[in-house]
């Protein structure tokens, strides 16, 4: 089962991206075809000793920059590493892509060159965050600044089987992010989702807030790209400063420099709560085909971690389960009308 991964994306280019990749051959077992300019993967293969591992290269002679418009990637950068991946998987000789390229870019290429779910109008961005008990999936997380009610039913289907057949969560629960917990709080949007959300088939618990993305509450949150966006720019923002913050108190004199030491585990432990790398990146959930959206400053550990998020994405058969779900809903509630 190959996974196809960008070798070109990402803010560090080649030497960080093939490091992931052959970290995953290495210590999963993955498979793995890289996408890029070939006589400098090359000699990241070499300088990593990588040789022997069986890795395949794809060549591809051009690059999406992290600033292009998606438009232009999509016309005019039609041999670039992003493209050729996506075209990896559209073919079948990939079961998945990973970059930690421009991700409006991975959006576009994804929907045009491999393809959306049936019953599926816009894929969506899925941030996996930390919360008090496991992760909370929200999306969208800035694929759809503008969507329909029916889109974010869409959207909580999709979060929901992914919860389930990744996560791990038996019956995930799924929240609407509006300014409050009452019904009829919230914009036209949010009212008309809710109605949908709470005759559909699904574990709804209603509206939730922002507080709720990270105390456990809810499994699945649900919003606009443009809110969720924002939330999740919000999120990484608030961590990194807290980060900062706790590293500034506890060296800030000796007596805060011993207490730190003898707290490390804790912090270590803390630390990988708290780590986005674990789950390497965002997925795009609603192609017809399955694809790992990394932070463009991804280390080492994200890129293993991406490709083996899209690895078991593939052998869980999680697209047909998100079919067979979004058949369901269509036939338990009937909403074909006004569909774009």
């Amino acid at each position: 089962m190959k996974i196809a991964v960008d070798a070109m994306g990402g803010d560090h280019g080649p030497a960080v991206v093939v490091e992931g990749a052959v970290a995953a051959v290495r210590e999963l077992g993955a498979s793995v075809t890289l996408v890029g300019d070939k006589p400098g993967i090359e000699r990241e293969v070499v300088r990593l000793n990588a040789q022997s591992l069986g890795l395949e290269i794809c060549h591809a002679s051009q690059v999406v920059g992290m600033g292009e418009s998606p438009s232009h990637a999509l016309r005019r950068k039609r041999d670039s590493s992003l493209r050729v991946a996506a075209e990896l998987v559209r073919d079948g000789k990939a079961a998945a892509f990973v970059s930690a390229g421009n991700t409006g870019a991975a959006m576009a290429i994804a929907m045009f060159v491999i393809g959306v779910l049936p019953g599926v109008d816009r894929p969506a961005i899925a941030a996996v965050l930390p919360n008090l008990r496991k992760f909370t999936i929200l999306l969208d997380a800035g694929a759809n600044v503008d969507p329909k009610p029916w889109h974010l039913l869409q959207f909580a289907v999709m979060g929901h089987v992914y919860a389930r057949d990744i996560l791990g969560l038996d019956s995930p629960r799924v929240g609407l992010l509006s300014v409050g917990e009452e019904v009829g709080k919230g914009t036209e949007l949010t009212r008309e989702a809710y109605e949908q959300l709470n005759e559909s088939s699904l574990n709804f618990v209603g509206n939730v807030e922002g507080r709720d993305i990270y105390n456990g509450r809810c499994d699945v949150v649900v919003t606009d790209g443009f809110t969720g966006n924002v939330a999740l720019k919000i999120s990484e923002s608030l961590a990194e400063m807290l980060g900062d913050m706790i590293k500034e108190e506890l060296t800030r004199d000796t007596r805060s420099k011993l207490g730190a030491a003898l707290a490390i585990p804790a912090f270590e432990r803390f630390r990988r709560r708290i780590d986005y790398t674990e789950m390497g990146g965002a997925p795009l959930l609603g192609i017809d085909g399955a694809a790992i959206v990394c932070h463009g400053a991804s280390p080492v550990k994200a890129i293993k971690n991406a490709v083996r998020v899209a690895r078991e994405w593939a052998q869980a058969g999680l697209n047909e389960h998100i079919k067979a779900a979004l058949e369901a809903e269509v036939a338990r509630g009937g909403r074909e009308e006004g569909r774009e």
